[in-house]
């Protein structure tokens, strides 16, 4: 019962628009009526600066380990119940209850869930999607870089714990980049460091 309340719980916590709060507590700005018109750390520094855009990727990785990290350390769950709490964190992303179901991309957050459960993988994972960005200037490339490659590692190096999970969230970032997918076929994606 616990584990289901705080897998509820979670979901609420991932739900926090904290690209919007930022943006609009420091800079006056809602995100959502302006650049990609997404309240994620990407389109925060867009139209606010690095420092708010790094703030919000902060608050948007937390959101995603800390509910984790007390899953699989305070409430000893199963893998079941640490997979099903970090989806619900990423659900709260995805599809936020205090902004009519809707939400960012989920990038960050995926990341942060991830951080308690496979450190070394995700930071290779992590270190090539940073790579692909300052190469290419397309967070979306760099993030879809990371989550295709980060289930290669899991795989390669025997954690099969975390390998579903990793998957889903594979599956759920190309969902949520389906337009930026599409922008880059066509050359018209966005360069993060460019306001309009």
């Amino acid at each position: 019962m616990l584990t289901i309340l705080w897998i509820a719980t979670t979901y609420v916590i991932g739900s926090i628009p904290f690209g919007l709060l930022i943006a609009k507590t420091f800079c006056g700005i809602d995100p959502r009526t302006g650049g990609s018109g997404n309240v994620g750390s990407t389109n925060v520094a867009r139209l606010c600066g690095k420092r708010y855009g790094v703030l919000t990727l902060f608050c948007d990785l937390m959101k995603g380990a800390v509910p984790v990290a007390v899953a699989v350390h305070c409430l000893h769950a199963s893998p079941i119940a640490w997979t099903l709490t970090a989806l619900a964190a990423i659900a709260g992303h995805l599809f936020s209850c205090f902004l009519h179901f809707k939400g960012g991309k989920a990038v960050a957050t995926s990341i942060g869930v991830l951080l308690p459960l496979a450190f070394w993988q995700l930071l290779a994972s992590c270190a090539v999607c940073i790579l692909v960005i300052w190469r290419t200037e397309y967070v979306s490339l760099g993030s879809l870089t990371l989550v295709t490659l980060l289930p290669v590692l899991l795989a390669i190096s025997g954690c099969w714990s975390v390998l579903p999970l990793a998957l889903i969230i594979m599956i759920a970032v190309y969902w949520a980049h389906r337009e930026n997918i599409r922008r880059l076929a066509r050359g018209e994606e966005k360069s993060w460091l460019k306001k309009s």
